[in-house]
């Protein structure tokens, strides 16, 4: 892997010019509708760019040499009063940087009508701990986390930000959608986040309940998976900057409240040379400052696709490192969306050191990729000394898991026969004139099939690439659900066995298995594909789970059969 410094102030442009905002979204089945004329934006004067370049050097290799080099500057950015009082002692007013997906639609409409369109199968707000669900007893095997207040199924990807802001268990019901007829509007959320949500109580920033079986969460690093509109003021890492407004210790209302658009483009596409690269800072320093690569286990494949790291400095030419974003030499779907699909820590923790409640969001365990898959996580964990959360019941310190699809998806069938994200959930289309584009919905492959199952495995109808899809998950399901059981009766156990006087070693003991047969459970509850994306990987994890915990009941119970025989 390679790191490469820029020198300059920075000031990056991160999208194209807002148009296109009121075209109707293309579903793939029918022509687009015509829309009635909007009210339309005064026309850009574009700048000189070569002006621009003056200062920003490091912006012009970026433009000059990509396919965005004919689009002028003032497409990204509202810079009058910059130009009027820049000079050689004085950079002037910090010019405006337009973040909204919106403004992509400019030449990338399909695109963008792709993206905002809602897959109204996608359920909204459904809970994984309900009985209909992945996981009926999330909740008590999660106990004494936040997740338990509320714990969804993903649905498009236009909602990212809105649905973390409303959700139960991050800021204790404060926002909400201004009503429920809201939950459908795609467009609105992503014209802003805030163009559907209302907070109960602007005047104060105050992290607290506004509703019972809520809670408070949420911290700004868990709103890096969400949006990047911060990514002019986020310093690496989230760290603690002069020069930055917002970090990893900053209070999380008044972050969100700053924050409006989800899925910004220029996260995986560079806005001046429309370069495939990811930005997230934790992903970046597991891949190069670590020296992990782009794919941990398959070094031949981490030569093939490899991320340069590019630093961006702030206050000129002698100024310090401030932001960093990774370069990729190919597009690879994988990388992009692992920025988010993907295990890593973003909240405070214990220190397995000490076992205490230490670890604070200054320090940059609270910003980390673990990269690693299942049945390495524990040794990736345990190297850096962290727990997230203790369980309620037996006292165990646990980890929480997240969405890593990435790392369950390494070594499976698919991946090793070249198959990338893109080809299930991003595949081409055309449009009805035979314009060739790449959806930008991010679904599952389940509602696109004859796009991806079926343009791939010769001889499958759209019924029977569902029913192969449906053998894996309800089979991997069923194991979920066993792994569950035992899990639960482990807690269970575990309770009697303390109350009946077992040894304290013992006790600890099932409290080590407990850790273990939870990671080998909640990683496929995370993962959000049921098994989908790695069957053979899921069914050995959840069967060590089971496993692991019929051993730890079988040990409390016959210790405690001699203490009950004696009563």
């Amino acid at each position: 892997m390679q790191t490469k410094t820029l020198k300059g102030t920075v000031g990056a442009a991160f999208a194209l010019m807002l148009f296109g905002a009121d075209a109707q979204a293309y579903t793939g089945a029918e022509p687009l509708k015509p829309q009635p004329p909007a009210e339309k934006a005064a026309p850009f004067e574009p700048v000189n760019e070569k002006e621009c370049y003056s200062c920003h050097a490091n912006i012009e290799e970026f433009h000059t040499g990509g396919r965005h080099a004919t689009v002028n500057c003032t497409h990204c950015h509202d810079a009058v009063e910059h130009v009027e009082k820049a000079d050689e002692n004085n950079i002037g007013a910090r010019p405006v940087t337009r973040m909204n997906p919106e403004v992509c639609s400019t030449c990338h409409l399909m695109q963008y009508n792709s993206f905002v369109e809602v897959n109204l199968n996608s359920k909204a707000r459904v809970e994984k701990a309900s009985f209909k669900s992945r996981s009926p007893l999330f909740d008590k095997l999660i106990a004494g986390h936040g997740f338990a207040k509320e714990h969804a199924e993903p649905r498009s990807h236009v909602f990212m930000l809105v649905d973390h802001f409303i959700v139960d268990r991050a800021y204790g019901g404060r926002f909400q959608l201004k009503d429920w007829t809201h939950i459908s509007d795609g467009r609105g959320a992503a014209k802003g986040a805030w163009t559907v949500l209302t907070d109960a109580e602007p005047s104060t920033s105050e992290q607290k309940a506004f509703l019972p079986q809520t809670a408070t969460a949420a911290n700004p690093v868990c709103l890096n998976c969400k949006t990047m509109d911060h990514i002019l003021d986020w310093a690496y890492m989230g760290d603690e900057n002069e020069k930055a407004k917002w970090a990893r210790t900053s209070n999380v209302v008044d972050f969100a409240r700053a924050l409006n658009h989800g899925l910004n483009c220029f996260m995986c596409h560079d806005p001046h040379s429309a370069q495939p690269r990811v930005v997230r800072d934790g992903l970046i320093e597991a891949v190069v400052d670590r020296g992990m690569g782009t794919y941990p286990y398959d070094p031949e494949k981490s030569k093939e696709t490899t991320l340069t790291k590019v630093t961006f400095k702030r206050g000129g030419e002698n100024g310090q490192d401030f932001r960093a974003i990774g370069l990729l030499n190919k597009a690879d779907s994988n990388l992009m969306c692992a920025q988010c699909h993907v295990e890593y820590n973003c909240n405070p923790g214990f220190d397995t050191t000490t076992g205490e409640y230490s670890v604070k969001m200054s320090d940059r365990r609270t910003n980390h990729f673990f990269w690693q898959n299942v049945f390495d996580y524990k040794a990736a964990a345990d190297k850096i000394n962290f727990r997230d959360f203790k369980h309620a019941g037996t006292g165990a310190l646990l980890s929480k898991l997240q969405h890593p699809e990435t790392e369950t998806y390494w070594g499976s069938k698919h991946e090793r026969a070249g198959v990338e994200c893109k080809h299930c959930h991003m595949p081409k289309m055309e449009t009805p004139d035979g314009k060739a584009y790449t959806f930008h919905g991010q679904r599952s492959a389940r509602y696109m099939k004859n796009d991806t199952c079926v343009a791939c495995h010769e001889g499958w109808s759209e019924e029977e690439s569902e029913y192969q899809i449906d053998a894996i998950q309800e089979y991997i399901r069923g194991k979920i659900t066993k792994a569950e059981f035992w899990l639960a009766n482990l807690i269970d156990t575990y309770a009697l066995a303390k109350r009946s006087g077992v040894s304290e070693g013992l006790l600890k003991e099932a409290q080590d298995a407990h850790y273990q047969a939870h990671v080998y459970w909640e990683w496929w509850t995370a993962e959000n594909s049921d098994g989908f994306h790695n069957p053979d990987a899921a069914r050995e994890s959840l069967a060590r789970s089971i496993t692991i915990s019929q051993d730890a009941i079988k040990k409390l119970k016959e210790a405690m059969e001699p203490k009950v025989a004696k009563k």
